[in-house]
C-alpha cells in the first residue's frame, strides 16, 4: 500500500476553555482524587521478633499473576491498594484474604518453594500482600525480580538452609523469628520455632547493606523520605 503522508495543520485548534493557570505563588490548592485513588497505607519498621501464623503454603514457580492477578475486574483498582488487595492469590486459594481479616492485618508469614514470584515484574503482588499483613515470605529460592519488590515493600524474604524444612509446615503453624534486626543487620542466619513441632529451622537473606537498611525501615519509600527531609543523597 502506498505510505500515508501527514501534514501539519496551518492552525491548531486547542479547546483552552477547561484550562486553569497555576494559583499566584504562596497560595495552596486542593487536590480532588477519585473515588478509585486512595493513598499509599503506612509501612511500619521491622520488629526485633515476630511471632507470625503461615497464612499460605504454595508449591514450586508461583507466579506474580497468581500472587495479584490482573485482567479488567482487577486493574481499575490499581490506585486503590484496600480495594486490589481482595484480589491476592484468588486464583491459587480463594480464602487466603478472609484469613488476613481473621488476623486484623497482623503479622504474617507465607512459605514457598523454589522460585517464588516468577514472572511479570508487578510491584502491586509485593504491595497488596504486605497491605494484608505480610512480612515474612521463607521460601526455597524467589525470581529475582519480585525478591527485589518484597525488599523494597518491607516484606523480608528468607531462604531455607535445608529445602527440606518445607515439608514439615503446615498452613496455620505459628513461626517465631527472635533477633531480626540484629540478624538483618549482621547478616546472621535466623534461627526459626517452629511451635508446634519444637523444632528450630535455619532460614538466611541475602541482603546487601543498602537493602537490609530498607527492611529495617519497613520500606524503600521510609528511607527515601527521611533521606529527602534531612537533605542527604539517596
Amino acid at each position: 500500500m502506498k505510505y500515508p503522508r501527514f501534514s501539519e495543520p496551518k492552525t491548531v485548534r486547542v479547546n483552552t476553555s477547561m484550562m486553569q493557570p497555576p494559583p499566584p505563588a504562596g497560595t495552596t490548592a486542593t487536590l480532588e482524587k477519585g473515588p478509585n485513588i486512595q493513598p499509599l497505607p503506612d509501612f511500619d519498621p521491622l520488629p526485633d521478633e515476630l511471632e507470625c501464623p503461615v497464612l499460605l503454603k504454595v508449591g514450586d514457580n508461583i507466579s506474580t499473576d497468581e500472587i495479584m492477578p490482573a485482567g479488567m475486574q482487577v486493574l481499575p483498582y490499581r490506585s486503590n491498594i484496600p480495594a486490589i488487595s481482595q484480589f491476592v492469590f484468588r486464583d491459587v486459594d480463594k480464602d487466603y484474604v478472609k484469613r488476613t481479616d481473621e488476623h486484623q492485618h497482623r503479622p504474617s508469614i507465607i512459605v514457598a518453594g523454589e522460585n517464588y514470584g516468577q514472572g511479570s515484574s508487578r510491584e502491586h503482588a509485593a504491595l497488596a500482600p504486605r497491605y494484608l499483613g505480610l512480612r515474612v515470605v521463607i521460601a526455597v529460592s524467589f525470581a529475582r525480580i519480585h525478591w527485589h519488590n518484597l525488599v523494597n515493600f518491607g516484606i523480608l524474604p528468607l531462604i531455607f538452609t535445608d529445602a527440606r524444612d518445607l515439608e514439615s509446615i503446615e498452613l496455620g503453624d505459628i513461626l517465631v523469628l527472635p533477633e531480626l534486626r540484629t540478624c538483618v543487620t549482621k547478616r546472621q542466619p535466623i534461627e526459626v520455632t517452629h511451635q508446634r513441632t519444637g523444632e528450630r529451622l535455619k532460614v538466611k537473606h541475602q541482603l546487601s547493606d543498602r537493602q537490609a537498611e530498607v527492611i529495617l525501615a519497613g520500606s524503600l519509600l521510609t528511607v527515601v523520605r527521611r533521606k529527602l527531609l534531612h537533605d542527604s543523597p539517596i
